[in-house]
């Protein structure tokens, strides 16, 4: 039996309910690897699981351990595991299930179902791969299931400096589309610009439905949302007819409910709830979708923004940034 430390909590509440805790964990079982971490990524969807928000019938048994998303290196394999060897570099983002499902990233150590690794390419690094395993497959589904561009489509991306934010608005640049991206801080949409943004709305300074019909009067053909609650509705305000709406995310709370009647009022839109477990539901299309996102870091269509690293014990810290709203780009924690 070996121990792992590990950020667990005991109840739903703010930063100050992160623990560090230590776990016993037993061998790989047969089609296991066990993984020694060397970088985790932090996402949204972990303050989310901390918080006691969005789940799906009954809530967890505690201790939780939060995380969905890591690197690292394999130690040892369970007995019918075949394709992975110790001393292999893998990375995962999610074991299966929904974001609240089969958490526990936050750990020096973790056994891992060999279906959901991907081996690492030599041009990635391991803090690289942690910070865009999930975000990167989330933006592929909405690229390649939601919504493909034609070249010179507007497209708006709300938080287009987050994690996923930037690297949609640097996917759909690389396809040719015209992006806009709203953004909450100067400093935000000067990353954002570089990202591939080529209008940037400062959301805080003012309205951003004015702000998209002065640079597209006829509407975007796509509006990508990770925010949800304070921009899901009124973005529909700013779209072209049979346009699509996709919402990923829930930064500021869930989506009200929606009268679909609202689609054919306003233009007949098309509208996507992915979730990226989806995208990569088999040992192929994850790793499929994975050589697609490595190629493009690799081309250099994709650059991945890490915003800020923590050592595992600071995981408080690191979260109380990433939801300060401050930052531009991924958060790692680090064993």
């Amino acid at each position: 039996m070996t121990h792992s430390k590990a950020i667990g909590i005991y109840r739903h509440g703010g930063p100050e309910v992160l623990e560090l805790i230590e776990l016993k964990l037993p061998a790989p079982a047969p089609h296991e690897v066990r993984v020694r971490h060397t970088a985790i990524g932090l996402n949204y969807s972990d303050i989310n699981v901390r918080k006691g928000g969005f789940y799906l019938g009954g809530g967890p048994s505690f201790p939780v351990v939060l995380g969905n998303e890591a690197a690292g290196v394999v130690e040892s394999v369970g007995s019918k595991v075949t394709d992975f060897q110790p001393g292999d570099r893998v990375g995962y983002a999610g074991v299966g299930g929904m974001f609240f499902d089969n958490t526990g990233a936050y750990a020096e150590r973790r056994n891992v179902p060999s279906s959901h690794l991907v081996k690492l390419p030599e041009w990635i690094t391991d803090q690289q791969a942690a910070a865009m395993l999930l975000k990167g497959l989330t933006a592929s589904v909405i690229v390649n299931r939601c919504f493909m561009p034609q070249r010179g489509d507007p497209v708006l991306i709300h938080a287009a400096a987050s994690g996923v934010g930037n690297i949609l608005a640097q996917w759909y640049k690389h396809l040719g589309a015209v992006v806009i991206g709203t953004v909450g801080s100067p400093e935000k949409a000067l990353l954002a610009a570089r990202r591939g943004c080529d209008h940037t709305i400062l959301y805080r300074e003012e309205d951003f439905v004015p702000a998209v019909r002065r640079i597209v009067p006829e509407g975007v053909a796509a509006v990508l949302d990770g925010v949800g609650k304070d921009t899901f509705l009124p973005s529909f305000d700013c779209m072209r007819p049979f346009a699509t709406m996709v919402n990923y995310g829930n930064a500021s709370g869930p989506v009200d409910p929606v009268n679909v009647m609202m689609l054919a009022q306003k233009g007949c839109f098309g509208l996507f709830r992915p979730g990226f477990g989806w995208h990569a539901a088999t040992p192929a299309t994850l790793r499929s979708a994975c050589d697609e996102l490595f190629g493009l870091v690799k081309s250099g269509a994709l650059d991945i923004a890490i915003a800020a690293t923590f050592p595992l014990e600071r995981t408080a810290d690191a979260h109380r940034l990433a939801e300060s709203g401050k930052l531009a780009g991924s958060v790692l924690l680090l064993p």
